[in-house]
């Protein structure tokens, strides 16, 4: 594994890093489990604290970082600095919310015999994030701002083509006065990961990347005994039903399939329109779809950016070959995007048959495929005819309606009249393919705490 820094735009290697040694790994772990012993009992107020710095930093640096998030994936500038404000707004959430979120509950028992019984949330220790490229920091941020507020201590393996976003967050946390130790970026390699999971300081870990990826990941967790969350692929449905204003509707769907590249798990992937109005779509969506303008991801007036690296550009070309080999039709759509860099031609997938394998794939980049659904039942059908089941939306004027239907579908989140997004405020997670837990609110907070039992019983309370 190499952890390197290649600009998308260019192709150029930038800055290269060697992995960790096991004893670097090793190091970590001990730093780790010594700073949780003194960490776990910090006040929510002095994490608090430490967190509201870190934010600031990130809002008062923020073309600095920023920049690091473009240069190493080809994020578009203008989106790098929204990451760089969501990851502050996702660090003040548990700022004001971590303590009263980790209150203990007293239960209401059926018998007074029982007890004065209570539910405390208590740290379990050190933990594993392994974070996906496209949002470098946004990923941290999701995991690390809850951990840390619950009282974990956090050891990072992020991907290897983000080296210097990974290091730079560790800064920032050492800057904002974290205690040393309490959390750690790793050049990690495979085997220093699945090492790291069977260590019986680590607690547990989080994932966010492929099916594969977790796949193995969990397995290891689950031969240690240690918990898990998965957040893998997704195929968002972007449902469309006779009654939606198309105007909006396709500007949204345009936006939902290609920002950040496309490269989002919860990208609007799989459109699916009801046949009265699938032919006006298409063409309305085609038309906005060639508005795009793709170039250096520094310009402002670009629109769309390259893919992280040239072998996912090279991968997504090949996915759409297949694709056709298997009935599809494919339209590449719009001006020619440049003939250097990790750029792929905005392409339309339509016919894509029940039994073409990829109507079950997840297109990672600035491919749609559409679908015509005779009527709103068979829209459902379809949206749930996948095995991801992360993210979707449902476009209509009567949004009472939209909701009903947001119930009929197989997802872990789903938005009416907007793709889905993601917020500071709001829980994120899947089912199915898509993995299991949550991440962000008291959901995530309270995914890697001991929920302790503590009940106090009156001595001479009958047997």
């Amino acid at each position: 594994m190499t952890y390197a820094t290649t600009y998308p735009y260019t192709g150029e290697v930038l800055k290269s890093f060697p992995n960790a040694t096991d004893e670097e790994i090793a190091q970590a772990i001990d730093a780790a489990h010594n700073a949780f012993l003194a960490w776990r009992h910090t006040s929510y107020a002095a994490r608090g604290m430490i967190l509201q710095k870190a934010a600031g930093l990130l809002r008062q640096n923020a073309d600095e970082y920023a920049k690091l998030l473009t240069l190493e994936m080809g994020k578009l500038f203008a989106e790098a600095k929204a990451e760089v404000e969501l990851s502050a707004k996702i660090l003040e959430y548990y700022v004001h919310n971590a303590d009263r979120l980790l209150q203990p509950e007293k239960l209401s028992v059926a018998d007074p015999a029982e007890g004065e019984a209570v539910i405390v949330c208590e740290p379990l220790g050190v933990l594993l994030a392994i974070e996906p490229w496209n949002f470098p920091y946004y990923q941290i941020a999701r995991i690390i701002a809850p951990q840390l507020s619950a009282g974990n201590t956090m050891l990072l393996k992020h991907a290897s083509n983000v080296p210097q976003s990974a290091a730079a967050f560790e800064r920032l946390m050492r800057e904002a006065g974290l205690p040393a130790g309490a959390f750690l970026n790793l050049y990690a390699t495979r085997s220093q990961v699945e090492m790291i999971i069977a260590d019986p300081r680590v607690h547990g870990v989080a994932l966010t990347g492929s099916e594969d990826a977790g796949a193995v990941v969990a397995a290891q967790a689950g031969k240690a005994l240690k918990k898990s969350t998965m957040e893998l692929g997704g195929a968002d449905a972007f449902v469309v039903l006779a009654d939606a204003d198309l105007e909006k509707t396709v500007k949204w769907a345009v936006f939902g399939r290609h920002w950040n590249g496309g490269q989002v798990c919860v990208s609007s992937k799989r459109m699916i329109i009801v046949d009265d109005v699938y032919d006006e779509f298409l063409a309305r969506y085609r038309k906005g779809v060639a508005g795009l303008k793709a170039g250096d991801p520094f310009d402002a007036e670009t629109t769309l950016a390259p893919l992280s690296s040239q072998a996912a550009a090279d991968d997504i070309k090949d996915r759409i070959r297949q694709a056709v080999a298997h009935g599809a039709k494919a339209e590449e759509v719009g001006p020619p995007v440049p003939n250097h860099g990790a750029f792929v031609q905005p392409t339309i997938l339509t016919e894509v048959g029940e039994d073409n394998p990829a109507r079950y794939w997840e297109f990672f980049g600035p491919v749609s495929m559409l679908f015509r659904a005779k009527d709103e039942d068979d829209a459902v059908r379809i949206a749930n005819d996948s095995p991801f089941g992360l993210g979707g939306s449902v476009f209509t004027s009567d949004t009472k309606h939209g909701a009903e239907v947001a119930r009929r579908l197989s997802t872990g989140m789903v938005f009416v009249n907007h793709p889905t997004k993601v917020e500071a405020d709001l829980p994120f997670g899947g089912i199915g393919r898509s993995g299991y837990g949550r991440e962000l609110l008291g959901l995530g907070l309270k995914e890697f705490v001991n929920h302790k039992l503590i009940d106090v019983v009156d001595i001479d309370a009958r047997f």
